[in-house]
């Protein structure tokens, strides 16, 4: 089986229901950032910090390359890969690409409640976070539109991937 990729905006689910995708499909799961961190024994906040944005970004294109060669998988990806580097039109020759999709204020409850450290959201509150998110997923929604498959991250999520890729 070709690998299946979830890719969305910061805090729609991506890791946990990759998670759970990957065990009820029995397969593997690779993460992203997990991968980065891994690889370079930084966090993300580290790298953005002491490397940059753009070496983040660079070390996400070497991740998606790595993919080429694996089976069997369900990737989840950083919010922001799809959209740099051409790495969503590699994404969707690698796999099979699932957006998963979210209201702004849906992924601003969710990020509010967040207890992960997310660079790019550094000292955002309230309404300041709400216009950030709309205006970063208006500029990802380009990208993001482009997988194969759209599908809402709700109680049913796991059942439809089920019926699309068993």
């Amino acid at each position: 089986m070709k690998p299946i990729i979830l890719i969305g905006f910061m805090g729609v689910g991506k890791t946990s229901l990759g998670k759970k995708l990957a065990k009820k499909l029995g397969c593997n799961f690779i993460d992203s950032d997990k991968w980065i961190e891994k690889k370079t024994g930084k966090s993300i906040p580290e790298i953005f910090q002491t490397e940059g944005e753009a070496y983040f970004r660079e070390l996400e294109k070497i991740c998606v390359n790595e993919l080429k060669e694996i089976k069997n998988t369900v990737v989840s990806v950083g919010g922001g890969l799809p959209c740099f580097n051409d790495t969503m039109k590699d994404l969707n020759v690698i796999g099979s690409t699932v957006y998963l999709k979210l209201e702004p204020k849906e992924l601003v409850r969710r990020l509010s409640e967040s207890k992960i450290e997310r660079p790019l959201l550094q000292g955002l509150t309230g309404d300041d976070l709400e216009s950030f998110i709309e205006g970063k997923l208006l500029l990802r929604e380009v990208f993001y539109s482009q997988a194969h498959f759209t599908i809402r991250p709700d109680r049913d999520f796991l059942d439809n991937c089920f019926k699309l890729f068993s």
